[in-house]
C-alpha cells in the first residue's frame, strides 16, 4: 500500500538517518528536477543473471544495472531487477515498469509489477522492472531518507541510458527494437514515472495505476497517519530538509509543461490509498496545459484495479500499440 511507504516504524527498521541535511554545503542540490535534467548519465550497465522461470512465450531472467546513484561521486552501486524477454524472432517494443511501495520484509524480485509484465511479455513487449535500492539483491539504500527517494529518479535515469547501451542489446540477445519503448506505473511508481518525464522531457507512452500525483512535500505527509507518533518524526525531518531547499525543486507539479509524453491514466473510485479526486484534477490540470491525457476512472475498483484489472491492462495494451512508432 502506498500510505506505508514513510510509515516511522518501517523507516527506523531500515535505518535511515538524515544527517545530510544540515551540512554547510547542501549536497542534495544534485537530486532538484532543473539539476537532474542536466546530470550527465555515465557508467550505466545492465547484465543478465539466472532465469527465473520459462512461460510459453518469454522467459523470465533476473538482472543488475550497475550504475552511480548520486550521478557525480563515481561510487558504482547495482539494483536487481526482472526482464521478460519473449521467444519471438525479430525486433520488439520494451515496456519499463515501475511499482509502488512494497514492505521489505515480504518483497521479492518482480512484486507489484509481475503480472502487468508478464501479460506484456506475452503478447510480444520485452519488458524490465527495477527493485530499486534495497531491495531484491540490490545494494543498500542510502541512510538519508530523502536521498532514497531521489534515488529512484537517478536508477530510472541510468536505466533510460543503460537500455541504449551494447551491454542491453546482449542482455536482450538484440530483441529491443531500439526506438518504441513505454512506461507502466503503479502508486508511488507513478511519481517516480512522471518525475522522470519531467526531468528527461522525453516523449516515452506512459500508463499510471493509481498514481500518487500530489506535489512533495504534502504526498509525502499525506502517508504518515498510520505512524506511532502520528508522523512527528517526518514532519520533523521534512522541517529540516525545507530549511535548506525549496521543495518545489523536487516535486514534478512545478514541471507539467517539461513532460510531453501521452499519458493514461486508471483510477479506482474505491482505492484506499489514492483518493480519486487527486487524479480527477491532475488530469484536469494536464488537460488545461494541452497535454495529451486519456483518464479511466473504474467504479468500485481498488487500488490494484481489481475488479477491473482486465479492462485497465486491456487499455494498456491498446495504447501501447497505437503509439508504435
Amino acid at each position: 500500500m502506498a500510505r506505508d511507504f514513510f510509515n516511522e516504524k518501517n523507516l527506523l527498521k531500515r535505518g535511515f538517518q538524515t544527517n545530510l541535511l544540515r551540512d554547510k554545503n547542501p549536497v542534495f542540490k544534485r537530486y532538484t528536477i532543473p539539476n537532474l535534467a542536466k546530470a550527465d548519465i555515465r557508467d550505466a550497465s545492465i547484465e543478465l543473471s539466472n532465469v527465473i522461470e520459462e512461460k510459453q512465450n518469454f522467459i523470465s531472467y533476473k538482472f543488475f544495472m550497475e550504475f552511480d546513484p548520486t550521478l557525480e561521486t563515481g561510487e558504482l552501486k547495482k539494483v536487481s531487477g526482472l526482464i521478460n524477454i519473449p521467444k519471438d524472432e525479430g525486433e520488439i517494443p520494451l515496456v519499463i515498469l515501475i511499482r509502488g511501495y512494497v514492505d521489505q520484509n515480504v518483497y521479492r524480485t518482480g512484486v507489484g509489477t509481475y503480472r502487468a509484465g508478464e501479460y506484456f511479455a506475452d503478447r510480444g513487449f520485452l519488458t524490465i522492472s527495477p527493485d530499486f535500492l534495497g531491495y531484491g539483491e540490490s545494494s543498500s539504500e542510502s541512510e538519508n531518507i530523502f536521498e532514497t527517494r531521489f534515488q529512484t529518479y537517478t536508477t530510472m535515469l541510468s536505466l533510460l541510458s543503460a537500455i541504449n547501451k551494447p551491454s542491453f542489446a546482449r542482455a536482450t540477445k538484440s530483441k529491443w527494437d531500439g526506438e518504441n519503448v513505454f512506461i507502466w506505473a503503479h502508486s508511488n511508481g507513478g511519481q517516480i514515472a512522471l518525475t522522470t518525464l519531467a526531468i528527461t522531457k522525453a516523449e516515452i507512452p506512459t500508463t499510471l495505476w493509481a498514481p500518487v500525483t500530489k506535489p512533495f512535500p504534502y504526498s509525502v505527509l499525506y502517508y504518515t497517519d498510520e505512524s506511532d507518533d502520528g508522523g512527528k518524526f517526518i514532519r520533523s525531518e521534512l522541517a529540516k530538509l525545507e530549511a535548506d531547499y525549496d521543495a518545489d525543486l523536487f516535486a514534478f507539479n512545478n514541471y507539467l509543461l517539461d513532460i510531453n509524453a501521452k499519458i493514461q491514466i486508471h483510477q479506482g473510485t474505491a482505492d484506499d490509498a489514492v483518493n480519486y479526486v487527486w487524479n480527477d484534477s491532475f488530469s484536469s490540470e494536464l488537460e488545461s496545459l494541452n497535454k495529451e491525457v486519456n483518464y479511466f476512472k473504474h467504479s468500485g475498483a481498488d487500488h490494484n484495479m481489481n475488479p477491473s484489472w482486465d479492462e485497465a491492462i486491456e487499455l494498456d495494451l491498446e495504447f501501447f500499440n497505437e503509439n508504435k512508432k
